[in-house]
């Protein structure tokens, strides 16, 4: 089953750009497949503006958002592969999603709950 999370992502992009918000994105750098420029990442982690006033090209796929982006007046390609996203969030109220970041491999191996029906 596809996972919900980049269309999670690409709902709450959509309803932030919508609201005359700002949509930005918490991204794992140290999973596989993250592409941001060298050297701005914090503790394994980079937060990125990803407007579509603010990114050129951006695609948001169900495997990754890529887009092109100025830092420190170079034009960068960005790729972030969907898992790699911890979070998306408005700048302005801080309204957003949290996602799992031990990924859906973990929801996988979970016991069904045990449910009986009451009288």
């Amino acid at each position: 089953m596809n996972s919900v999370v980049p269309y999670l992502i690409r709902a709450y992009c959509d309803w932030m750009e919508n609201s005359n918000l700002t949509p930005y994105i918490l991204v794992d750098c140290k999973k596989t497949g993250v592409v941001v420029p060298k050297g701005l990442a914090k503790e394994g982690k980079i937060i990125l503006n990803i407007a579509s006033s603010a990114v050129g090209g951006r695609s948001m796929t169900n495997e990754s958002i890529s887009f092109k982006a100025r830092f420190n007046g170079a034009s960068e390609k960005i790729n972030v592969p969907c898992e790699a996203v911890l979070t998306i969030y408005a700048q302005e109220n801080g309204e957003g999603m949290f996602f799992d970041s031990s990924g859906e491999a973990a929801s996988k191996g979970k016991e069904k709950p045990n449910l009986s029906i009451l009288d």
